[in-house]
């Protein structure tokens, strides 16, 4: 039997195929954004050819698919969602708009205000008022809500977002209102905040609940094709979608709650990631995947992720819980520009997959990140892709020829230029993630993956004192290796916010007892392993205005000192963000949040017993630039043998990526096959 995971990049789809021994096989084809299923199909065609099998035997043979989507995220990011139209409370239509009264910029005093994904003429106010106990004020009045619809049917509107007034304390006159949209518009797709986010803070649940309905539409769409593309070709195992969150659900729960798909694809790096940390017996890794069009900056410190609702994409507000994770503008496909004013760029504008570089040959004439890697000659033109897709050497130089004599610079200046720069814009990715954060990067490790991510490490790790870096034999496809590893889960949240109010134990247990039990019901329609549960609490001081995310794993739940423990869990939590905690004052316990997690099993890679190495051998020499042109050794990474060691300035190749070894770093061969380079310390 087999696994295979599908990660949809902006440039590649990566996808990887695991069978009951451990053997990994993996493939790439290239995005085609205009229906990712068009290249994940196609992927699946290279797959089974390396596998050795028709594509129908290999999908018969796969227990469980696991995919990880881009395209919630295309929607949002190109603006090519539904057409949204909001139901709300009458005189609460503009919160989309009036946000949470800050600009994304506070001193550009001249930024336009963003624009909602709803337009005003589409948000409609419906005659309905609940008290924030979710008492009803004023009951549901259908007249109204009659008129609304009207409106909608004649706007064009073919997505339908619902956020009344308090619905997450009393769901009624939203589920009232969308029964009676679904009967007269059975065509529109509706989302209710009560479903989507039950949760205090209207801003954060008209948002969130928009999104959903801006691209549940498109991701519906999507994952319907595809999945019947896929049974249509012979899949008869199961098919699941990776969440922002790190989890994976069915299809059908991840076109109901479309809006955690945002990050669906760089959470399966991160599963990824803590996999390698736990593999390798460390604790801090920072994930540095670096791919055609971005690059996402995570942690793994302790052995732990980080889970976050303070989210976002295309500054809009998604309060779903998700991974923290920083995604930069930074990628292979990254084109360098010089403005009117003379300044030197790289990104945010990608060429992507489609022209792609101009090394590509498919038409494009911008210099990208990749040409220049091409002119400094760490990438073999001839042996790009394993020779499947060579480079157009003639043509990248004539891109980065362009920029120069905009910047009156040589070829190898402007090519240099792009490789530092980009650098930076990582390097300042991390310290975000790091430095900003109170963290010593020092400390960690730099996982390096991704198709791109090889070619620059090494120079990153300098500019952050980082002094060990690994890439994994699955580096150029870890997102959809990663997804192989992650389980599923289903989380429930319920706001308990009384002001001035202390919360007693008993009201504590009830909400975690009840949220335990229909999230495992849930959990349990979709999988009959074993099934475990995991506590957390959004908490703050009385007189703060946000929360913290506070984990409540380990604490017995039937002690007498339940709150007393709570609260000191959440002190320390408070100190470790941000360095005090202020025992003496009121603390409020805001979201309970509970998530059934169902662990799947995982093949375990065999490890090869110990044996003598034999001396690295390099397959070829050539010219690359390190500060001058160098003749240096390029060594082939399958035939790198666990044991072996090599000293930079070197040059490692596989077929789907490529690692620089700089002069002064020494990189040693672990027992799973995986680099490990010594930055700075050389044999």
């Amino acid at each position: 039997m087999l696994t295979i995971g599908i990660d949809v990049g902006g440039t590649f789809t990566d996808l990887v195929a695991i069978d009951e021994s451990g053997r990994t096989v993996f493939a790439k084809s290239p995005s085609t954004p205009q229906d990712q299923s068009i290249g994940v199909m196609a992927g699946l065609e290279e797959l089974a050819r390396r596998l050795g099998l028709p594509v129908a035997d290999m999908l018969a043979q796969t227990q469980r698919l696991v995919h990880g989507t881009t395209a919630a995220t295309n929607a949002l990011l190109e603006r090519k969602g539904a057409r949204v139209a909001l139901l709300t409370t009458a005189g609460h239509r503009d919160v989309l708009e009036m946000r949470e009264g800050l600009k994304p910029n506070r001193y550009d005093l001249r930024s336009p205000p963003p624009e909602p994904l709803v337009p005003r003429e589409l948000r409609f106010g419906v005659r309905e008022r609940l008290r924030a106990n979710g008492e009803v004020l004023t009951p549901l009045d259908q007249d109204s809500l009659g008129e609304a619809i009207a409106a909608i049917k004649t706007s064009g509107a073919t997505s339908v977002a619902i956020c009344f007034l308090h619905a997450y304390r009393n769901p009624a006159h939203e589920l009232a209102a969308a029964e009676r949209l679904v009967r007269e518009l059975p065509d529109v797709s509706v989302s209710c905040s009560s479903d989507v986010l039950p949760q205090i803070k209207e801003y954060e649940r008209v948002s969130t609940t928009v999104v959903n309905a801006y691209v549940g539409p498109v991701v519906r769409r999507y994952l319907e094709r595809l999945e019947r593309r896929l049974r249509e070709v012979g899949l008869k195992g199961s098919l699941f979608i990776i969440l922002s969150h790190g989890g994976m659900a069915p299809v059908e729960e991840a076109a109901r709650l479309a809006a955690a798909t945002v990050l669906s694809g760089p959470a399966g790096g991160i599963s990824g990631s803590r996999r390698c940390a736990a593999m390798l017996g460390i604790a801090d890794v920072v994930a540095f995947d670096m791919g055609g069009t971005s690059t996402d900056i995570s942690l793994v410190a302790d052995g732990r992720v980080t889970l976050s609702a303070d989210g976002g994409l295309a500054g809009e507000r998604i309060a779903l819980r998700s991974l923290d994770i920083a995604s930069i503008a930074a990628g292979g496909g990254s084109i360098a520009s010089v403005e009117t004013s003379g300044i030197f760029r790289v990104g945010p504008q990608s060429a992507g997959a489609m022209p792609g570089p101009a090394a590509y040959g498919n038409g494009g004439d911008a210099a990208t990140v990749t040409d220049a890697n091409v002119v400094l000659g760490y990438l073999d033109a001839k042996a790009f892709m394993g020779g499947k897709r060579p480079l157009d050497v003639a043509a990248a130089e004539a891109a980065i020829d362009r920029l120069a004599a905009a910047l009156k610079i040589t070829r190898i200046e402007a090519a240099a230029g792009i490789f530092r720069l980009v650098n930076l814009k990582m390097a300042d990715g991390i310290r975000l993630m790091t430095v900003r954060r109170g963290v010593d990067p020092r400390r960690f490790a730099l996982l390096s993956f991704g198709g791109a991510a090889g070619l620059h490490a090494a120079e990153l790790a300098r500019q952050l004192d980082i002094t060990r870096i690994i890439v994994p034999t699955t580096a150029s496809v870890l997102s959809a290796w990663g997804m192989l590893t992650s389980d599923l889960r289903y989380e429930l949240s319920r706001t308990h916010f009384e002001s001035g109010a202390r919360t007693t134990p008993d009201e504590v247990r009830a909400i975690f007892s009840d949220l335990e039990a229909r999230s495992v019901q849930r959990l349990r329609g979709w999988f009959d392993g074993p099934t475990t549960v995991e506590r957390s609490a959004e908490m703050r001081y009385g007189e703060q205005i946000f929360e913290i995310d506070v984990p409540l794993d380990g604490i017995d739940f039937n002690s007498s000192a339940l709150i007393a423990e709570i609260e000191e869990r959440f002190h320390r939590r408070h100190e470790e963000l941000y360095t005090y905690a202020s025992r003496d004052q009121e603390v409020v316990l805001v979201n309970a949040r509970v998530a059934a997690v169902g662990a799947v099993s995982v093949v375990e890679q065999a490890v090869p017993a110990a044996s003598a190495a034999p001396p690295c051998l390099p397959r070829s020499r050539r010219k690359a630039y390190f500060g001058t042109w160098r003749e240096v050794d390029v060594y082939a990474l399958d035939d790198l043998k666990p044991g072996q060691t090599l000293e930079g300035p070197a040059i490692v190749e596989a077929e789907t990526t490529t690692v620089v070894i700089n002069e002064g770093d020494a990189l040693s061969v672990n027992a799973l096959g995986w680099l490990d380079i010594s930055v700075g310390k050389a044999l």
